[in-house]
Parts: structure tokens; C-alpha cells; sequence
């Protein structure tokens, strides 16, 4: 291949790398992070100052969201109008942001998850907190750049006279970092950005006695508030949010649980929250529930959950807040943008960053109202001299051949060419020496001017000029004046914005549920395909015993008890009685496979935990081994475990309960049966007790290709017993030493 200087060669491993740093560096600072100063996403700050070019001030009607979507999508942010519409419909949500800053006409969704209307269908303006991010943005406080294709300025950060990034919190995505900052009260956050400017060396714990805590609008209560202090110390942390919960007396002696607020995290998926408590109620997983409504309307959130007679409601509560979203954790990362760098703020960091801009900017705008200042005093004293010699002034006019021979002589005293009454008029004319400003405001004044009332207002405007200018030098001149005027103008905030706080600081301990069950007794009827059904004691006593005949198992618990089930591969599973589907008699059940894992595997035994735990179970593998387990062996919290251990071609062959009086009996009988019809019969007490990760010891010598098939303990009063529909008569299998070989069994 030729050398070809149009092409250039990278390493592919760095143009990766370049490549996504880029990438990541653009979502960190374009897209997915606020700005420190202004508390705004770029789509924010562009939607917002969209509606300010449109005129969609408080004061004027709303406009159609489409054309406040066009309009940011195609001159400042041309990235999709479906986020331009997201990010405009999130700044109208009272229930996410605590000062909104977009008033929305028409439906914009609501607290319980219902997404908004069309853009086409909705219509907004900005609201006067939004203001507050926006007044003297025509003073040139910030710095304005080009949009993506050059052919619009738009502003880099709005200039935020309220520190909006704690108030209206905020949360986003990027690679590799998060930020999730909370809302918070105006009030509480302009009182500590008050204190920080009155004495910059106040330390959090001082800052916190203005800011005591986040304030969600969904109210709700923080119930570790003790660990607020530490999170504003970092920057990160976690904060546990619980429901606001009345308790109401309702019909029949029953009482209702009342939720009036929400964690803020549930805000906007309040109907998910409903749904969810509906569902815990149709499971049965909180007996305790009766009934679950939605009464919530204008008047603020009501979810009503009424609880049966004669239930304990704290630990109902207690099941909720675990096993719902009425209590959830709300994860800090107070990330924001500094000067093109993400960084984690602390509280204290915040109200820094606060100060410094405001300062910036109260200086920008003193240094825009004193030059403003001065130049109407040049103008104004400049009509005031003219006054003086209006007379000189008019005589110019009225000899001069074009306004620019008048102007000259206004500023410069050039009389050539200008005809004049008298030398002495001419010679005056010489020595006037007027500024351009002044001279072109000369020339426009309207004769009017020389009214000795409208002389008066001029000499009164230059008196106030004067003293504003010397108030702007002041400001200028001296830090703690500056200090005072941003004090005052956010006390003035203060009252045009403070509410009272929403959500509750508190400290409060978890309680653990206990379940609330009525013992009841059952029976659990298996039949011979698996299909398992409860029965209580009164329907267990109707049933006939021929119908009793037709299952295999017969399981007697109590509703609170757990069925242990054992398979041939080495497992127990275990399921709750609540759990097991209550039927007639004529109800064929539900499968055992859909209650438990047990999926391939062939259930041999079944047993109630109450009664496994008193028992003794004897095990006996097709390869022959056998032993004796302690009940308590089995006692676990996991659905499943390993009932025993076995080698890879091996599989458990039988399993039998034992009581006490079982084991000590001298009498009782293992009996085994193997594959080919051999059979052998030796004392229990021969059979040892193991742990259940034990093998066991061998029972019976078996020949390599015969397996064990059936095994059993008999109590000496038996003297038959029944498998693969065979009878064999215990008498013709002779007891013999154990692990000896078995002998042809008697089949009658």
C-alpha cells in the first residue's frame, strides 16, 4: 500500500480513550450536572431563557408548550424535543421542585404517576420564582456565547439571585457519577445564606441552625436526623424517608391506617404505592389488612388502609414501612459543576460558592447602574448649561447650514460658516465645549424644555443622579455595603416565597413484624401426581375414607407451621401453610411445584416443622447407606437445603419419622428391599445418629448393579407391608446382621 499523506494513522486504543472521555466530559457539563451558581441543567437554563426571549413573563398569557419546545430545540438545544418537553413538564411539578419555575396551564401529569399531556395540548410561563434566576439578565452580569451553530448568543449560567440548587435540589445521571441533591426550605435556606454572609467562618453545625434538614414538597418525615449533620459535612450520605400515617376508627370496631404524606421519593408514583399495598392485601401477605382505597383528591394525598378487629396496628406499621415504599432511602450526592469540573459541595461549600456569584454579581450590576448613572447626569447637567445659554444656542441653530455645523460648534467652538447676530455672540459660540451626548441630546430637545417647571425637574434629576452615584461608589467601594444590599434583597424574598416546612426531622427506631396469625389447625391432602390442597379440621372430618384413600400423603400442621419437603436428589423445601391453597373436597389442589423449587426433583416425604423438629428422621440411600438424623437439624429460615449428603450416582431411597419412643424401642425394625427382591431386616438401635452432611454407615451389601428400593421403619406389630403393589410379610425377612446381603423377600 503507497504512503497516502491524507491518511492519518492512531493508535486505536488511545482514539477509544480520547473518544470517550470526550463523550463522558460533554453528558458531565452539557447535559446530566447543574451549574453551582444557577442550580440549572443546561435544558433548564435554555427553556428558561427560550420563554424570556417569548415575553412568557408572569404577568402575560400562557404560551403553547410546542412553541417553547420548537423554539429551545432549534436555537439552543438541538438534542430531541421529547427531553425539552420532560425537562420543561419537571419544572411545573410543585410535588418534585419546592419553588417552581414554570406556571403550567393544562394537564402536566400528577403525584400519582399520570404523565402529561401532548405539548400540543399544554401551555406555560415562567413563575415568579423563575424570575429570581432571571432579573438584569439584560445588564450583561453573565456571559453569553454562541449557540451550536453560531447564530444565537444564550447565556452560560442565568444570574440566580436565590441559591436554587438547594432549594430546588436536583438529580442526574453521567458516566461515572451521579448527583442527587434534596430540596429545601426557602426560608431556612435564605436565613443560613444570610448568616454565611454575616460571619463566613460559621461552621456547619452553626449553618444547621438555620437549614435544619432537607424539606421535601411531599412533607413526609426524615427519620435519621441525626445523621444530617454528617452528610452536609461530605457532601454524601443517606437519608430514610417514612409516611405520615393518621390512625382513623372505622365501621364494625375496625381502625384505619391514613397515609396524608408520601416519602419524595414515591413523588410522582404514588398510584404504584397504592397498587402495591392492594397487592400485599390480595396475597395475604399482612393478614391484618381488610380493605386499601385511594380517597386522595385537591385537598392533598389520602390512602386509607383498613385493618380487622382486634389487630395490632404498630406492627402492622412496622411490616408496612419494610415491605413497602411508605418508607424508602433517599441516597445524597451533592455533585455539581465548578468551573467545568464536577465536584462534591458540602453545605458550607454551597453557601461559599452562593456568596462569591452574588458578590460578582451585585458588582456587575452597581458598576451597570453607576455607568448608567453617570451618563444620564452628563446628559442632564449637559441640558442644564444649555439652559443657561439658550438664547446663544438657538442663534447657532438658526445660522448654521446643516446639523453637523451646529453640533461642531456645540462641541468643539467652531463658528466658521455659522452666521451670527454680533461678534460677541460669535465669540461666546467659541468657547462652548459641550460632549457629544451632550450636544445630541441639545439638538433633539423639544422646546418644551425651557418651562421653568420643567427646569425645576432637571435640576431635581441631577440632585438624585448625584446622590445615586455617590450610593453606587459606596457599594462598590466597600464589601459590607455590597453585603447589606444582598441581605436586604433576599429578606425581601424571604417574604414574597417563605411556607412553612413540610417535612418532619426526627429520630426514630425500627421496629421489627411479627406476624399476626390466628393458629388454626389444617390438613395438608398430596395426592399421587403432586397435587397438594389444605383442608381445616371440620372439612377434614366430613370427608369420606374412601375419598381419603386417594391421597398418598396426609400431612396434619398448623397455619402458622411450614411443610418441610424432602426429594429423592438430597433436598428439603420448605413452604409456609398460609401459603398452601385452602379447597374442597372436590378441588383438585395446585401442583407442589408451583409452591417450592422443587421443579425435577421427586418428593418422597413430607412433614410439618413442628413436628420434624421433635422428631428423629431415618435415611436410607439406594447404595445402601443408612442413619439417623436429629430434627433440630433441619431448623433453617432458607427455603431449601441439603437434607443429606450423597455421592453423585447416588439418591436418597426412603425416609421415615421417628419418635422417641421409636428409637429407644428395642423392637423397631429397619427394613430394606433392593431392586433385584432382595430384602433384609436388623434393629434400629443398630443405626447410629449422624449429622445431616454425614453419608451414614453402609446397611446392606448390594451387588454393583443392584440399588436399594425400598426402605422403612416397622414397628414389631406389623407384619406385613405394601410397595410397588407387592405385599411382603415381615415374618419370611429374616433380621440378620447389618450390611450383611440380603435374601430373597417373601411376597404373599
Amino acid at each position: 500500500m503507497k504512503n497516502d499523506s491524507s491518511i492519518i494513522q492512531i493508535d486505536f486504543a488511545d482514539e477509544m480513550k480520547n473518544s470517550y472521555r470526550d463523550y463522558a466530559v460533554s453528558v458531565i457539563i452539557a447535559r446530566a450536572l447543574p451549574d453551582v451558581r444557577d442550580g440549572l441543567k443546561p435544558v433548564q437554563r435554555r427553556i428558561l431563557y427560550a420563554m424570556t426571549e417569548l415575553g412568557l413573563t408572569p404577568d402575560k398569557p400562557h404560551r403553547k408548550s410546542a412553541r417553547i419546545v420548537g423554539d429551545t430545540m432549534g436555537k439552543y438545544h438541538p438534542h430531541g424535543d421529547s427531553s425539552i418537553y420532560d425537562a420543561l413538564v419537571h419544572m411545573t411539578e410543585d410535588f418534585s421542585l419546592t419553588m417552581p419555575l414554570v406556571d403550567g396551564h393544562g394537564n402536566f401529569g400528577s403525584i400519582d404517576g399520570d404523565s402529561a399531556a401532548a405539548m400540543r395540548y399544554t401551555e406555560a410561563r415562567l413563575s415568579t420564582g423563575a424570575m429570581t434566576l432571571l432579573e438584569n439578565l439584560d445588564k450583561d452580569l453573565v456571559p453569553f456565547g454562541p449557540n451550536f451553530d453560531e447564530s444565537e448568543k444564550e447565556p452560560f449560567v442565568l444570574p440566580a439571585t436565590l441559591p436554587n440548587l438547594l432549594i430546588n435540589g436536583t438529580t442526574g445521571i453521567a458516566v461515572g457519577m451521579a448527583t442527587n441533591i434534596p430540596t429545601h426550605n426557602v426560608g431556612e435556606v435564605i436565613d443560613g445564606a444570610i448568616a454565611y454572609i454575616k460571619n463566613p467562618d460559621i461552621t456547619t453545625k452553626g449553618l444547621m441552625k438555620y437549614i435544619k434538614g432537607p424539606d421535601f414538597p411531599t412533607g413526609a418525615i426524615i427519620t435519621n436526623a441525626d445523621d444530617i449533620e454528617q452528610i452536609y459535612e461530605t457532601g454524601e450520605g443517606k437519608l430514610k424517608l417514612r409516611a405520615r400515617t393518621e390512625i382513623e376508627k372505622s365501621d364494625y370496631g375496625r381502625q384505619n391506617i391514613v397515609i396524608t404524606e408520601i416519602p419524595y421519593t414515591v413523588a410522582g408514583n404514588k398510584t404504584k404505592l397504592f397498587e402495591s399495598l392492594v397487592s400485599l392485601m390480595k396475597d395475604k401477605v399482612f393478614d391484618e389488612i381488610y380493605d386499601v382505597r385511594d380517597e386522595s383528591s385537591k385537598e392533598g394525598i389520602r390512602l386509607v388502609i383498613e385493618v380487622k378487629k382486634d389487630r395490632n396496628i404498630e406492627n402492622l406499621l412496622n411490616g408496612l414501612y419494610k415491605k413497602t415504599a411508605m418508607e424508602d432511602t433517599y441516597s445524597v450526592n451533592m455533585l455539581a459543576v465548578k468551573d467545568k469540573q464536577p465536584i462534591t459541595f458540602t453545605l458550607k461549600m454551597l453557601m461559599q460558592e452562593f456568596l462569591a456569584f452574588q458578590e460578582e454579581l451585585y458588582t456587575k450590576e452597581y458598576e451597570h447602574l453607576l455607568a448608567k448613572a453617570k451618563d444620564r447626569l452628563e446628559i442632564v447637567d449637559g441640558l442644564i448649561k444649555a439652559t443657561d445659554v439658550i438664547d446663544l444656542i438657538i442663534e447657532i441653530l438658526r445660522g448654521s447650514e446643516s446639523v453637523k455645523q451646529a453640533k461642531g460648534c456645540l462641541t468643539s467652538g467652531i463658528t466658521e460658516g455659522i452666521k451670527f447676530k454680533s461678534k460677541k455672540s460669535e465669540k461666546e459660540a467659541a468657547t462652548l465645549d459641550f460632549t457629544e451626548r451632550q450636544a445630541d441630546a441639545i439638538l433633539a430637545m423639544p422646546l418644551s424644555r425651557l418651562i421653568g417647571l420643567e427646569l425645576l425637574k432637571l435640576h431635581q434629576e441631577s440632585g438624585a443622579l448625584h446622590e445615586n452615584i455617590a450610593h453606587y461608589e459606596l457599594i462598590l467601594g466597600d464589601v459590607s455595603e455590597l453585603h447589606k444590599i444582598i441581605t436586604d434583597r433576599l429578606k425581601a424574598y424571604k417574604k414574597k416565597f417563605v411556607r412553612p416546612r413540610l417535612t418532619e426531622l426526627a429520630n426514630l427506631e425500627y421496629g421489627k413484624y411479627v406476624e399476626e396469625i390466628k393458629e388454626e389447625d389444617l390438613f395438608l391432602l398430596i395426592d399421587r401426581f403432586g397435587y397438594i390442597k389444605s383442608v381445616d379440621s371440620a372439612s377434614y372430618s366430613r370427608i369420606a375414607e374412601e375419598n381419603l384413600q386417594e391421597y398418598t400423603h396426609i400431612v396434619p400442621i398448623k397455619n402458622t407451621d411450614k411443610l418441610c419437603v424432602f426429594t429423592e436428589e438430597g433436598n428439603m423445601h420448605q413452604v409456609k401453610a398460609m401459603n398452601i391453597p385452602k379447597g374442597r373436597n372436590r378441588d383438585k389442589g395446585v401442583l407442589i411445584q408451583t409452591l417450592c423449587k422443587v421443579e425435577n426433583e421427586t418428593v418422597l416425604f413430607y412433614i410439618a416443622l413442628e413436628n420434624l423438629l421433635e422428631s428423629q428422621l431415618f435415611f436410607a440411600t439406594k447404595a445402601g447407606f443408612v442413619k439417623q438424623v436429629s430434627g433440630i437439624e433441619f431448623e433453617t429460615n432458607r427455603s431449601v437445603i441439603a437434607s443429606t449428603r450423597l455421592t453423585d450416582d447416588d439418591r436418597v431411597a426412603g425416609i421415615t419419622a421417628l419418635t422417641v419412643m421409636d428409637v429407644i424401642n428395642p423392637d423397631e425394625r429397619v427394613i430394606l428391599i433392593t431392586k433385584k427382591g432382595l430384602s433384609l431386616a436388623f434393629p434400629l438401635y443398630e443405626v447410629s445418629e449422624f449429622k445431616k452432611t454425614s453419608r451414614g454407615i453402609k446397611g446392606i451389601t448390594l451387588d454393583p448393579e443392584d440399588s436399594l428400593r425400598y426402605a422403612a421403619v416397622i414397628p414389631p406389630e406389623q407384619e406385613e407391608i405394601t410397595f410397588d403393589g407387592k405385599t411382603f410379610h415381615l415374618k419370611k425377612i429374616r433380621t440378620r446382621k447389618r450390611a450383611a446381603k440380603g435374601q430373597k423377600a417373601g411376597l404373599s
